[in-house]
């Protein structure tokens, strides 16, 4: 079979790990031919592809990033463009694809697995939002760097005796401000799942300053509060009709020093939670991913996304896994809330 392969959204570390595993196994075990499509669905949709055999994928494993490229190009957006990649996929003799993507990448990888074309997802974002895989890669790198940027900012945070916010990345699930929170001694997280009362946060910075420790808040780029609380600035939307996020770290820490006088100061994380070197959990389960997937086009099992569920790498249905988010639930929230203050 002549495979092609493809990364979309935004990049992750361990991207290059599933693409590894896909070709060694598919070329070595399995005999196929692979074609990588650069961009993301810009690829197929536009015919641009790159050679995809074993010597492209040596030395990618510890890569960051994707060698293939992204993008959030939304074919079903634009007219005509289901047709188009079937038309470039049959001229380019492409038998299957495999799509290494999150939410939107997969949803528009079910509507072309509805339309006739083969293709086998992998879930991919470090939101860890995808629905029916317990965990997807990226997700624990970008905990790490999280966890490493709120270790250094409890150090200066003492020094300054200022109140710290950290923002990171996490659109409608908190999963990284909630592990990364924990993780880093926090004193307050701050998820989209549970709109915030911005009283109730300052309480909190001032019951930390009481204990002459200064207090470390992170916050989720999608958490807002209370409706009516606080002014919220409006952004663009991309090509699958989300908010470009940012910004309620600011508005936060201008609010903290407007209720208690005391000075806040906000980092935002943003990509660099999505570069470099990936963990060695993460190196493991997208090599794991990229193994399945290839067999799962050996088997003519077509319309599923591999996952993760327990230990064990299992098949399911792409409607299955984009049909909702995996949020944060109440009783993981409320655990954190406990080291709150």
């Amino acid at each position: 079979m002549r495979i092609g392969v493809l990364t979309g959204g935004g990049d992750c570390p361990g991207l290059n790990a599933v693409i590894r595993a896909v070709v060694r196994k598919g070329v070595g075990v399995h005999g196929h031919e692979f074609v990588g499509f650069r961009d993301g669905w810009r690829g197929p949709l536009e015919g641009d592809t790159m050679p995809l055999d074993i010597d492209a994928v040596r030395g990618i494993l510890p890569r960051g990033g994707t060698i293939l490229g992204s993008s959030r190009t939304n074919p079903i957006k634009i007219e005509g463009g289901v047709e188009k990649i079937k038309e470039n996929l049959a001229k380019g003799g492409v038998d299957a694809l495999i799509a290494i993507g999150g939410e939107d990448t997969l949803g528009v990888a079910k509507q072309l697995f509805d339309k006739g074309v083969k293709v086998v997802g992998v879930p991919k974002t470090i939101d860890n939002d995808l629905n029916a895989t317990d965990y997807t890669f990226g997700f624990d790198t970008a905990v790490n760097i999280a966890v490493e940027a709120i270790d250094r900012l409890h150090t200066t945070a003492e020094s300054h005796h200022r109140a710290l916010i950290c923002e990171v990345m996490g659109r409608h699930a908190g999963w990284i401000a909630l592990h990364a929170g924990m993780a880093g001694g926090a004193n307050v997280i701050l998820i989209p799942e549970k709109p915030f009362d911005i009283d109730k946060v300052c309480a909190y910075v001032e019951s930390r300053f009481k204990t002459r420790y200064a207090p470390i808040i992170v916050v989720a780029e999608g958490a807002h509060p209370v409706e009516g609380q606080m002014a919220l600035q409006a952004g663009e939307l991309d090509a699958f009709g989300h908010v470009r996020l940012g910004g309620i770290g600011e508005n936060l820490a201008k609010e903290i020093e407007k209720r208690t006088g005391k000075e806040a100061r906000t980092t935002v994380l943003g990509h660099i939670q999505r570069g470099g070197t990936p963990t060695a959990f993460d190196r493991v389960l997208a090599t794991r991913f990229g193994l399945q997937a290839i067999d799962a086009v050996q088997d003519g099992d077509f319309g599923k996304m591999v996952a993760l569920q327990g230990t064990d790498i299992v098949r399911v249905g792409l409607d299955e896994a984009t049909k909702e988010l995996k949020t944060v639930p109440v009783s993981r929230y409320e655990e954190a809330e406990v080291f709150f203050g």
